[in-house]
């Protein structure tokens, strides 16, 4: 195995820049992972992944379990081979689905027995089913089995769904060894910061190539989910990638980032994308409003991505109420592109000492709404699905 991590720059306890070496490449940190949840990202080929920067992508073993099948990729070649990506591949272990599915599935101490949402039929995930799945799509990072429950929850029950995460972690460490893969394990616990530490203090004693923070963005506010970030960071290793799952506001990168955070995964530029929403430096332009029906200026004269560089706000506003399959494409590329500039800024401002002076700058441009200097539709921490679900949007199998 190809795994190392060292600290370029920073402070172990604050903004740091790294290096994350793994069998596919090495991904300089901070870092945003796109999710590509069915082994694509969505509206976007390797090809443009690639144009806009990216390092990374995330897959879901969960659903490539079910659709096309683990050892059907695995007669491929991988996941990598299978998706034409060449570049380090994380992939999650479904734990977020026992959030997010709960109605299609049942919790108990040996795993999960959950019924697909394609036909209906029942599949039992086990820690070491996971770890198998995992080493069939041959990723990179491989993530333990956990239990993500929602918010508000009782400590009672966030307490026994973070000795029941400890458990499976351990289970997973069992089976895979870290020889071929970077194992991470998952801090959990709720909203509760002594819950937090102990679980960061158990999975250190296991011990795990790198540790994701989970649980977090499913409802609570931005002030307890970064007292949350705080304290599992403290309890967590500084040699280690930490892994900040399923948040992905920028305001919230640049937060988590302050507090040491090297990872982050989320939804928000693709799913935002197919809403019509796309990111600049002062916030979230909405593409459909009337006044871009004959604006010629492209959405970002900072931007250099495929869509700024050659089209209009006036044509993407066409494009977007015609419902042409080509508008999805070019605002995903935009949003993933806004992504990657916004990690490399703060890399940079690290490496040179100047992140305070970037996040002050950051937060005099940073409006929700990048015309009204409100907050977009999905302002806040909730993960981009849970957004959806209030407003009535199909999670479409990203999540």
């Amino acid at each position: 195995m190809h795994f190392s991590f060292q600290i370029v720059s920073g402070a172990h306890s604050g903004p740091r820049r790294g290096r994350l070496s793994l069998g596919h490449g090495v991904v300089e940190t901070p870092v945003f992972v796109p999710v590509g949840t069915l082994g694509a990202v969505k509206a976007c080929s390797s090809e443009d992944l690639l144009s806009c920067g990216v390092q990374m992508v995330l897959a879901n073993t969960y659903h490539l379990y079910l659709r096309p099948g683990h050892e059907i990729i695995r007669r491929l070649g991988g996941l990598n081979a299978f998706m034409n990506w060449h570049r380090p591949i994380l992939t999650d272990s479904g734990g977020f689905q026992i959030y997010s599915l709960s109605s299609l599935r049942r919790v108990s101490e040996e795993g999960v027995l959950f019924r697909s949402h394609l036909d209906g039929s029942e599949h039992f995930l086990t820690p070491e089913k996971v770890m198998e799945i995992q080493d069939a799509l041959d990723a990179d990072i491989v993530m333990v089995l956990d239990e993500c429950i929602g918010f508000p929850a009782a400590r009672s029950d966030a307490e026994q769904s973070m000795e029941r995460t400890l458990r499976w972690a351990s289970r997973c460490r069992d089976v895979e060894p870290g020889e071929r893969r970077a194992l991470f394990g998952i801090v959990q616990g709720g909203v509760y910061a002594d819950l937090r530490a102990r679980c960061a203090e158990a999975l250190c004693r296991i011990g795990f190539e790198g540790y994701g923070i989970g649980g977090l963005g499913v409802g609570e506010s931005k002030e307890t989910m970064l007292s949350m970030v705080e304290a599992s960071v403290a309890g967590l290793p500084a040699d280690a990638p930490r892994y900040l799952m399923g948040i992905g506001e920028p305001a919230d990168l640049v937060e988590a980032v302050a507090r040491g955070i090297d990872m982050f995964d989320c939804v928000v530029p693709t799913r935002n994308a197919r809403n019509g929403s796309l990111f600049t430096a002062c916030g979230v332009l909405h593409i459909k409003n009337t006044r871009y029906a004959s604006d010629s200026d492209p959405v970002d004269a900072e931007c250099e991505c495929l869509a700024c560089r050659n089209y209009s706000r006036a044509y993407l506003r066409h494009l977007f109420l015609s419902r042409e399959l080509s508008v999805y494409r070019l605002i995903s590329i935009h949003n993933i592109f806004f992504y990657q500039k916004l990690m490399e800024r703060m890399r940079e401002a690290i490496s040179r000492g100047t992140f305070e002076e970037f996040r002050k700058r950051f937060y005099e441009r940073w409006h929700g709404d990048a015309r009204q200097g409100e907050e977009g539709p999905f302002g806040g921490t909730q993960r981009c699905d849970a957004a959806c679900e209030a407003l009535n949007i199909s999670m479409d199998e990203e999540g």
